[in-house]
């Protein structure tokens, strides 16, 4: 996308914005179902004992190219290519579905005690979740918050800024097939490196990106020195934002946490103390502040160099 779409793309964020704060996730009939069950049925198919890597690369490539190039050459200078645009990232953006399942941890808390966070927090998260503890519960919950903040928010916003509705639907296509396969299990391990790889190359910009948002709109130096000297994580995307989140907030994360019947002791991120419930409320504000921040920045840049 040359530099005139980048500058018509910066305009849209925040009607986008409003749209998924108004609408929210479809209920019913949403294209990302459609995508999954195709994905299953390929992946089905494709996918054998001696298929190696290549089986998994093909794959990616046959589900995402198709609908990524219908898009591609959408011009953003037209209604009609203002309004699919629009339409589209606001289809890739999920702020208030992360949102609505933050706050049903906390609600859940409040209303049914322990039981009801652990229940909620288990739809957030791959973590082993039956016997955490309340602390074990809110660490889960704030870990989510900040890394499904660039997942979910950030990582679309950059790519739809860099590449339109075409790289906002290609980041969202990929982010769901690394979802769903990007394990490091048996079944997945070779057919599913192509889309855990492609996803981490998509998010190598945006999780800086979305660690620089956690700590402007949150405490900016304590996450600039949780961010400097996080160790060496699992996923290093992950890591990178996590550790700004733990400064931004003043927390502690990593540390100890269940995953499949077993207890993996991750890197400390961050100096502060340990997560408590409502920190996961707190973790949800930084995310949408941080967005509607850059839905404000960028419409403020277009006006600038619109009317300058």
């Amino acid at each position: 996308m040359d530099l005139q779409s980048t500058y018509s793309a910066a305009l849209l964020l925040l009607p986008a914005l409003v749209l998924d704060r108004w609408l929210g996730e479809l209920r019913c009939h949403h294209p990302l179902v459609g995508f999954g069950l195709l994905a299953h049925w390929l992946e089905a198919r494709l996918n054998r004992p001696d298929s190696g890597r290549w089986h998994g690369v093909v794959a990616v490539g046959v589900l995402v190219m198709p609908p990524v190039a219908g898009l591609s050459s959408l011009p953003l200078d037209t209604l009609f290519g203002t309004l699919v645009a629009v339409g589209t990232l606001y289809f890739t953006l999920g702020l208030r579905s992360l949102g609505e399942h933050g706050r049903a941890v906390w609600a859940a808390w409040q209303r049914d005690g322990l039981p009801g966070a652990r229940g909620r927090v288990r739809l957030l998260v791959s973590r082993d979740t039956a016997n955490l503890d309340p602390q074990g519960v809110a660490l889960a919950g704030v870990e989510s918050m900040l890394e499904n903040g660039c997942d979910a928010v950030f990582g679309a916003l950059f790519w739809f800024l860099l590449a339109g509705p075409a790289g906002a639907l290609a980041y969202r296509l990929v982010n769901t097939l690394d979802a769903m396969w990007g394990y490091r299990t048996d079944r997945f391990l070779q057919f599913g490196w192509a889309a855990a790889r492609l996803d981490d190359v998509m998010n190598g910009i945006p999780a800086y990106l979305t660690a620089i948002t956690y700590g402007v709109v949150g405490q900016t130096r304590p996450a600039l020195q949780a961010w400097r000297n996080r160790p060496a994580w699992k996923s290093p995307n992950a890591g990178t934002v996590m550790a700004s989140g733990a400064g931004a907030l003043g927390l502690r994360l990593g540390g100890a946490a269940p995953y499949h019947g077993q207890i993996q002791v991750r890197p400390q991120l961050g100096l502060g103390s340990q997560p408590q419930m409502e920190d996961i409320l707190r973790a949800l504000i930084l995310v949408e502040r941080g967005a509607w921040g850059w839905g404000v920045l960028a419409a403020l840049v277009w006006g600038v160099l619109h009317f300058a």
